[in-house]
């Protein structure tokens, strides 16, 4: 049953394996967390989603969030999961316990938010903000509003959302129109309408606490003149019990092609003139807090597109290996050859590698994403700790926009294994595909994360983040070419990662000059080879890991170590030559898309 949402081996791979989380035990911070704590904390996971929360993803979707008169009702289903959700302290597992959570390692946790959100991502949605929301008050926050609001969110007492977007200020945060007034108490009234909050109103918390981007009257125009406040949807008496309703108004929800289980809201603050914030950390310093928010919601986007195709790929592996249909090539002219599974057609293997090289590329990319945060909080180098930071920052942008976009075309392959019957709701592929669509487009789409990729990340410390990078894997590189069966494709990793920084200086040169605009139009072709580029160093490093645990590998493990060196084999020689020629074409930077009349569209 487990297996219709992830693969535990797996998992138990790059946990134990690739990452040996258990080492962070020897730190005081984690000293409780071995490894058969680990595996507990994996297996409390896997139970809760499989019993609870996976019953719960299609008739979430099919009954939906329903308006009315500004209430929003969840689906029913989703009520007793949620109550089991708070009760095992699942909602803020890598915090302080004190303030409610586990105080487990990012890491860990990420195993469980596979589980969690493979089972039913728009569920989950309703926690993972409120952590998010959470993650402010406790930076930001002062001591009081920590007392105030902390542990209630970090429990799942309350809940948080993040509300950014306004109709007229998408991606262009810096031209939000709501307005934040001083009352001269310390408190602000805020007025204004912020559209797309997933989990913005609904009935699972007596409490939803908005983080809000507002503009203090007289601060400056654009970004610079953004502060952060705190603006609950009922207030927050100084004993801690809940006051009067705070003017935060649901107007509508959206009906959405995916996700039917979150209520994505439309909020009106301070309809009557009564909706009342205070400051979340600095003034006109909002954007810089809501990007700490912004690179944790990032990584949990990632976490729901893989997770989503994670489940894609199990429901196909198992249908293919099911599936009756068609006669083997090798007898197609035999009239009395026996149908077989569709598994052993070469197209559908083929489609299942694919599918299978990316699941695992992606989740040892997010599980190590979060890793790096965990050997932060462990070393005591800060010229170490700033590199885990910084690799943080460039990865970020892979994790969110390469890894959702791939994500996307294996729950596409996942689709197409099972054919007309995947098109169907019978089974849950087209559900899968419906709800990942959404993750290539919110919390910046993913062209936006390839801008931020080329265009901030690539210059930040002089170019020592990428240069870290590329350490990280050429150290990859030295270990796997010193192995037989794993050599081939790490020369081809390492001729593909050379390429990359050739067209890594080529596009920031061009940034510099004459050529902005032809640079910018390749962004998302380089946060492709990028992405390429990281999946297959992934893929060696598992491999590598591999061939050497087969020399003493037990019989019923062969063929998962075996599995690992092919996944790298069909990576590094099916998607990385085709990486080489857009990394040419990058090199080209043609300036047609850029250079055409606007006329020229049809429109």
């Amino acid at each position: 049953m487990a297996q219709q949402i992830s693969d535990r081996r797996d998992i138990d791979f790059v946990l134990h394996e690739q990452l040996q989380v258990g080492d962070f035990s020897k730190h005081e911070k984690y000293a409780e967390f071995n490894r058969k704590t680990v595996d507990l904390i994996v297996n409390e996971a896997r139970n809760l989603a499989v019993k609870e929360i996976l019953p719960t993803r299609k008739e979430g979707d099919r009954e939906g969030c329903k308006f009315d008169k500004g209430t929003v009702t969840t689906p029913e289903i989703f009520k007793r999961p949620f109550k089991l959700l708070k009760e095992g302290e699942w909602v803020a597992m890598p915090e302080d316990p004190d303030w409610g959570g586990q105080g487990m390692p990012r890491s860990v946790s990420m195993a469980a938010a596979e589980y969690f959100n493979g089972a039913n991502y728009a569920f989950m949605m309703y926690s993972g903000l409120t952590h998010g929301a959470g993650r402010l008050v406790e930076t930001f926050g002062t001591d009081r509003q920590k007392n105030l609001f902390l542990k209630n969110m970090y429990t799942g007492k309350w809940t948080g959302t993040m509300l950014l977007t306004e109709p007229v200020a998408g991606s262009d945060v810096g031209r939000l129109e709501t307005k934040a007034v001083p009352q001269g108490d310390g408190t602000y009234k805020i007025t204004g309408q912020k559209i797309f909050i997933s989990s913005g109103e609904h009935d699972l918390a007596e409490n939803i606490v908005h983080p809000v981007l507002a503009r203090i009257e007289g601060a400056p125009e654009g970004t610079k003149g953004i502060s952060l406040f705190l603006v609950p949807k009922h207030r927050v008496n100084e004993d801690g019990s809940l006051g009067e309703f705070n003017d935060v108004n649901c107007v509508g929800i959206e009906e959405k092609m995916g996700i039917h289980g979150n209520a994505t809201a439309t909020l009106s603050l301070g309809d009557k003139d009564n909706c009342i914030g205070e400051l979340l950390g600095e003034e006109n310093k909002g954007m810089r807090a809501m990007f700490l928010m912004m690179n944790e919601a990032r990584l949990l986007v990632g976490m729901q597109g893989f997770a989503t195709a994670t489940a894609s790929y199990i429901e196909a592996v198992n249908y293919a290996k099911e599936r009756i249909q068609g006669r083997h090539l090798t007898k197609m002219l035999e009239k009395d050859a026996p149908a077989v599974p569709i598994i052993q057609h070469p197209d559908v293997r083929r489609m299942l590698m694919n599918m299978k090289a990316y699941v695992e590329g992606m989740r040892s990319l997010l599980y190590y994403t979060a890793w790096l945060e965990d050997r932060a909080e462990t070393i005591d180098d800060e010229e170490e700790k700033e590199k885990c930071h910084g690799l943080i920052d460039l990865l970020i942008p892979i994790a969110k926009g390469y890894v959702t976009d791939r994500a996307f075309d294996v729950c596409n392959y996942g689709m197409q294994v099972f054919g007309g019957y995947g098109y169907t709701n019978e089974y849950p592929q087209e559900q899968l595909m419906r709800d990942c669509r959404i993750t290539q487009i919110y919390e910046g789409t993913n062209g936006i994360q390839a801008m931020d990729l080329m265009g901030r990340k690539l210059g930040m410390k002089k170019g020592k983040l990428v240069m870290d990078l590329m350490g990280e894997v050429n150290a990859t590189i030295s270990n796997a070419k010193a192995q037989e069966k794993v050599k081939p494709y790490a020369e081809r990793l390492e001729e593909s990662l050379n390429k990359l920084g050739e067209a890594a200086m080529h596009l920031g040169k061009s940034a510099m000059s004459d050529k902005l605009m032809e640079a910018f139009g390749y962004a998302y072709p380089f946060m492709e080879v990028c992405g390429d580029v990281v999946m297959a160093w992934m893929l060696v490093w598992r491999a590598s890991i591999a061939e050497q645990a087969l020399e003493k590998a037990k019989k019923k493990d062969v063929p998962f170590y075996e599995g690992q060196i092919k996944s790298a084999q069909f990576f590094c020689n099916t998607v990385l030559p085709t990486t080489l020629g857009k990394l040419n074409a990058i090199l080209a930077t043609d300036g047609a898309a850029v250079e055409i009349e606007e006329a020229s569209f049809i429109g």
